[in-house]
């Protein structure tokens, strides 16, 4: 039988082994891994897939992949963004924050144009 004490020492010791580097953190949630300056790029969408922790799409610019990060669905929504204007073959211009390392082509989007009309994913983001 496990006690309310065996979890929290199990959950501390899970939590100092993470913290030590004991325990590989497999997230990158939040802005830690990316550059600080803007960034942006125009392609065409290869791949999408919608849902949380958010969406990545695929995106071929110039011949070049990238993995863009775009909201979740929520905030997609809350920006007008639907799911139907992330199609594959759509061309959308990313504005966000690229990985801080190089050899990475991710990004994170603050904000997607699609046809002229820009979706402010992030918009107290500059």
């Amino acid at each position: 039988m496990t006690t309310r004490r065996d979890f929290l020492i199990g959950g501390g010791l899970l939590l100092s082994l993470t913290a030590l580097g004991g325990v590989p953190a497999l997230a990158h949630h939040g802005w830690r891994w990316t550059e600080d300056g803007n960034f942006e790029l125009t392609g065409l969408i290869k791949s999408v897939r919608l849902g949380n922790p958010h969406g990545v799409l695929t995106v071929d610019v110039d011949g070049e992949d990238w993995t863009v990060e775009v909201g979740q669905p929520w905030r997609n929504e809350r920006a007008g963004l639907t799911d139907e204007m992330l199609a594959v073959g759509t061309e959308v211009t990313i504005s966000g924050h690229r990985s801080a390392d190089a050899a990475d082509r991710r990004v994170k989007a603050e904000r997607v144009i699609i046809g002229g009309e820009t979706y402010d994913l992030y918009p107290n983001r500059d």
